[in-house]
């Protein structure tokens, strides 16, 4: 007989790392389907109804089996090792981000004490793929498209980290979970409500601010298909593609799930009554309303210029972060 004990912790480990991918595989599937219905009725028109029977419930599987079967082709002149290798670094700068995320009190990858500093860090390991895979196609637009990128996360990277200062600051911790905690007893004590207006400013800024971190309209100029043919994926195709794909998605539900964590009560219900709704239906349900509304704006804004893009992160955002970050500051200090 093998004793287990030894292993214990990395067998629990990989069946977490295999539920992830699993979970984020089918939400992926499912917010495509979602993505296009939601698209259909702003615009109106009927998106996928027929593949499947009900809705074309079935359409991302039929999308997802062709990119699995399609061709995987590599330009003549691009450098296949890193070019094989961007899709890669960009999924896992996405899943590494899941290990943090509180599904519930006992449903955590690993509840760190410097849970949000983590998340924040990790996260971006995805402009170095998005930066790598512009360079390896040895394509104009790839590169216009990657370097629009890197210039619009490494930008917006600083809004969104002042304004998870606040809850940090309210909290007096970094851990996930003990930010959660701290908003328990109803939807008044989430942290989006208190230290009004300021930490309502904060939670708007960190939400507008993260679409421009995964690359989400208005903010989709790297991936800007009228100009740049798709920007730093021009080149790829297949399993490749769909990676950065999943990435994508997997990249809004991270910045929707914080926003759940540190501003709204996490996996509680709004009304404490409502406890009896197990928690991860609750923070996965606040999570995919974000997303909701991640793909509603998708469909209603139109897309900023560049130098429109930079205008509103230096001169709108991060004045007012610093400006809510200081008040809050002074806030937690005269409190204490």
């Amino acid at each position: 007989m093998i004793a287990l004990e030894p292993y214990l912790d990395l067998i629990i480990s990989v069946v977490y790392v295999v539920g992830i991918v699993l979970f984020l595989s089918l939400f992926a599937l499912f917010a495509t389907w979602l993505e296009r219905k939601v698209a259909g009725h702003i615009q109106d028109r009927l998106g996928p109804m027929e593949t499947g029977g009900w809705h074309g419930w079935l359409q991302p599987i039929a999308d997802a089996i062709k990119l699995l079967i399609k061709e995987d082709i590599i330009p003549a002149a691009a450098d296949k090792k890193l070019f094989k290798l961007a899709p890669y670094l960009v999924f896992i700068g996405s899943l590494a981000g899941f290990a943090v995320l509180p599904f519930a009190a006992n449903l955590i990858g690993s509840d760190l004490n410097i849970g949000v500093y983590y998340v924040i860090a990790v996260t971006s390991l995805v402009v170095i793929g998005i930066l790598m895979a512009g360079w390896a196609s040895n394509n104009k637009w790839s590169m216009y498209g990657a370097m629009r990128s890197a210039a619009q996360m490494i930008s917006y990277e600083i809004p969104v980290a002042l304004s998870l200062l606040i809850p940090v600051m309210m909290a007096g911790t970094m851990s996930m979970v003990e930010i959660v905690d701290n908003q328990a007893g109803g939807f008044w004590n989430w942290y989006v409500f208190r230290t009004m207006p300021f930490s309502l400013i904060a939670f708007v800024i960190y939400f507008w601010a993260s679409l421009a971190e995964v690359n989400r309209a208005p903010f989709d100029l790297p991936e800007a298909e009228s100009e740049l043919v798709a920007g730093y994926f021009t080149e790829y195709s297949g399993i490749r593609w769909a990676m950065f794909f999943l990435a994508e998605y997997g990249d809004m539900f991270v910045v929707s799930a914080i926003a759940a964590t540190v501003f709204l009560g996490g996996w509680y219900a709004p009304f404490p009554f409502l406890d009896i709704i197990p928690g991860p239906i609750w923070f996965i349900g606040k999570t995919a309303f974000l997303v909701f509304v991640q793909m509603w704006l998708r469909w209603t804004l139109p897309r900023l210029r560049v130098d429109q893009l930079m205008y509103v992160c230096w001169k709108i955002f991060l004045p007012f972060s610093f400006a809510n970050l200081l008040l809050v500051g002074l806030w937690v200090v005269l409190k204490g």
